[in-house]
């Protein structure tokens, strides 16, 4: 059979997600949305009679007035374009993602009055729908219940009560999908009715969109501007009908009329028991959103996600740590001496085995941080953190982006466009940046397990409180820059913070376990490409460099050896010295070495640093290539390697104050070429992402010349 598309659709906090991912499992993927940045998920789903769906989740939204550019892309969806707004002839083989929609609504059982305009606007586009009322289960425990024949009467369209976390009525609900998609679109969608006003304005422009109903055209009036399918001569026509328009009021009108029909049918749908109010969330968000608990609740659980990275992942990190060494033990007993193994053990393993080993650092972080999410606590540290964000010239929707950024910069930044007023946008993604993280784990964890000793303080391991304050710094350098830069970005307007608080419920563990595979994966492969291509030409800088320079190499540590009797062992390791050196890698690396020396590094630092600047955790693969290069085939960690390299004077490289050095520098320093791309991208312009380059290095630099000057 065919595949037929459906959209997904609802406001935020309506449990979408959780309804995409009982559908779909593990039959999803990540993109963006055709000619736009915003992010969505598509999961394919095969109904009972065989029927193939794909499921299109678009991003939570309100209403067809959009305030944020995520809002823009659903209303986007349900207009159709301009050429199919010309035609009648709408065929289910041209572009069907924005043809015929077929639409599954989601909406909170508890909170229908909330939920159900953006409904009622898509029905008027002409769309087919379900309406899913989600979280059936909670609605039983306090005492809610919905008529549902009441809602289906008044909506014309099937509703059905479901449980995504338990999966009640989802068989259901894919039998409704199956005889939605065969169902013919509405004759006469339409039901909204278009005040005289505007029905004289669009008569103006029903002649160049003959395939579009009044609601359709009406939403064409408000919306021209800034719908990239317009050309400028149907933007300009449209101006013309649109001059003198009040907008906000036809917004502001259509709401109410809304409401006044959606009100009186919410009010005889839904039913509820006596003293069944909701009182739990009340009580728990006065502790929790507290003016000074909740902000002592909220550096406690930050500092308790902190010391389970360290803690939980201990034995795991061994395993895979001891796994690798193994298997490059093996690989050279087994592939005889020359180029081939030097690439397979020194190479490839070694880079590879950089990042795998980080898995269960990243696995724990995106654990800890999907569960607050499911739980309703992340929309609690938004509203507590937005009194302080104004404070710094952000907006409260700031702190989305500042808490995304703990995971990736790249979604954070992106995050941003909820944010309407510009200048507040603007500060919120040249900051973002300065928050850790989970690309600059890798380099924290091999850098804190040298400088710090694993010990305990105050009960807690000094490693979590160490990893704790670089945490803190970067959170420090982001709001010190936004302080600093609200003052040069300058804005009259504020834009101000409106969300629904969820109601706190358990996790759906199945979200979590999915968002876990999703990350890390994306983590490890998208990581992984680069340290893969990276660690190959890292080896071969390393192994190779011009003329006979490595051959004079070699042949002057044989001669030292020789001269000072020194063992086979030590022999091969002294060659590999004087090879690296010679090599490509070790020319660019003495090259700049004189202007890192200050900071207490040296070359082989300085090529780990220059090739961390396509992703920060190249850094560790590289490190891995590097000192891979000339040991004896036995299980030494990278960790050990490093902790206990000497240089040619016999002294230690990593001191204390060289690793605090790094950290400070890694805490600070813009090395993420993806990152510079997407705030190019959001900026458009590139003048944003090179001041924020020259800013971030210049600081990371100053910072670790200050540190290292201090402790050395």
């Amino acid at each position: 059979m065919s595949e037929s598309i459906v959209y997904l659709a609802g406001n935020p906090n309506s449990g979408k997600t959780t309804v995409f991912n009982v559908l779909t499992g593990l039959h999803q993927k990540t993109g963006n949305f055709p000619g736009v940045t915003v992010e969505r998920k598509v999961g394919q789903l095969k109904l009972p009679n065989g029927q193939n769906i794909k499921l299109i989740d678009l991003p939570g939204a309100y209403s067809f007035y959009p305030t944020s550019l995520d809002e823009r892309v659903v209303v986007q969806n349900f207009v159709a374009t301009s050429n199919q707004y010309k035609t009648k002839q709408i065929s289910l083989s041209s572009s069907p993602e924005q043809t015929i929609k077929n639409v599954l609504y989601v909406a909170d059982m508890m909170h229908l009055e909330k939920h159900l305009l953006l409904l009622q606007q898509i029905l008027d586009t002409g769309a087919k729908a379900v309406l899913a009322l989600n979280m059936y289960d909670q609605a039983q425990r306090h005492g809610i219940d919905v008529d549902v024949a009441v809602l289906q009467k008044k909506l014309k369209i099937p509703v059905l009560k479901i449980s995504a976390r338990d999966k009640t009525g989802i068989d259901e609900l894919k039998k409704h999908l199956s005889e939605m998609l065969n169902e013919p679109l509405p004759s006469n969608p339409s039901s909204y009715s278009i005040p005289k006003e505007t029905v004289k304005r669009i008569s103006h422009i029903k002649n160049l969109f003959p395939a579009a109903n009044d609601y359709q055209l009406n939403l064409l009036l408000h919306h021209y501007k800034w719908l990239p399918t317009l050309s400028a001569e149907e933007k300009s026509t449209i101006a013309q009908a649109a001059d003198g328009y009040d907008s906000l009021k036809g917004q502001i009108d259509e709401t109410m009329v809304r409401y006044d029909f959606l009100l009186p049918t919410i009010k005889k749908s839904v039913q509820k028991e006596k003293g069944s109010d909701i009182l739990f969330s009340d009580k728990i968000d006065a502790i929790l959103t507290h003016k000074w608990i909740g902000p002592i609740i909220f550096f406690a659980i930050i500092f308790f996600v902190f010391q389970a990275i360290y803690t939980w992942s201990g034995y795991p990190m061994d395993l895979i740590d001891g796994w690798f060494a193994s298997l490059n033990a093996y690989v050279k007993s087994v592939v005889p001496s020359g180029w081939v193994q030097s690439l397979l053990t020194d190479g490839i393993i070694a880079g590879l085995g950089g990042i795998i080993i980080f898995i269960p650092q990243i696995a724990i972080l995106f654990f800890l941080i999907g569960l607050l999410e499911e739980v309703g606590y992340m929309a609690r540290a938004v509203y507590l953190f937005d009194r302080i964000m104004q404070r710094f010239g952000l907006s409260g929707r700031s702190i989305v982006a500042l808490i995304s950024s703990g995971a990736c910069a790249i979604p954070a930044i992106m995050t941003t466009r909820t944010i309407s007023n510009w200048n507040e946008r603007l500060i919120t993604i040249l900051t973002a940046p300065f928050i850790s993280c989970s690309a600059r784990l890798p380099v924290y964890v091999l850098l804190v397990g040298i400088a710090v000793p694993d010990k305990s303080f105050l009960g807690f391991n000094l490693q979590g409180w160490a990893f704790t304050g670089l945490y803190l710094l970067g959170i420090v350098a982001a709001l010190g820059s936004s302080f600093i830069l609200k003052y040069f970005i300058k804005t009259d307007q504020r834009s101000f913070l409106a969300m629904e608080m969820p109601s706190y419920r358990f996790p759906v563990w199945r979200n979590i376990f999915l968002n876990i595979w999703e990350k890390t994966g994306a983590f490890v492969i998208g990581a992984g490409k680069i340290i893969m291509v990276i660690s190959v030409i890292i080896w071969a800088m390393s192994s190779y460099g011009p003329g006979d320079s490595m051959t004079m190499a070699e042949k002057s540590a044989t001669e030292f050896a020789q001269a000072n009797k020194m063992p086979a062992p030590e022999t091969t390791n002294l060659i590999a010295s004087y090879r690296l050196e010679s090599s490509y890698a070790g020319r660019v690396g003495k090259f700049i070495e004189p202007s890192i020396k200050p900071l207490g590094y040296d070359w082989k630092i300085g090529i780990a640093l220059l090739t961390s600047f396509a992703a920060r955790e190249v850094f560790v693969g590289t490190m891995s290539t590097i000192y891979s290069l000339g040991e004896d085939a036995d299980e030494t960690t990278l960790r050990h390697k490093i902790a206990n390299y000497r240089n040619a004077e016999g002294n230690l490289v990593f001191t204390t104050a060289t690793s605090f050095s790094l950290l400070v520098f890694y805490v600070f320093a813009m090395q993420c070429m993806s990152t510079l791309a997407v705030v190019k991208r959001e900026t458009n312009s590139w003048k944003w992402p090179i001041l924020q380059f020259v800013f971030m290095t210049t600081l990371a630099y100053l910072a670790a010349l200050l540190v290292y000057q201090v402790m050395a």
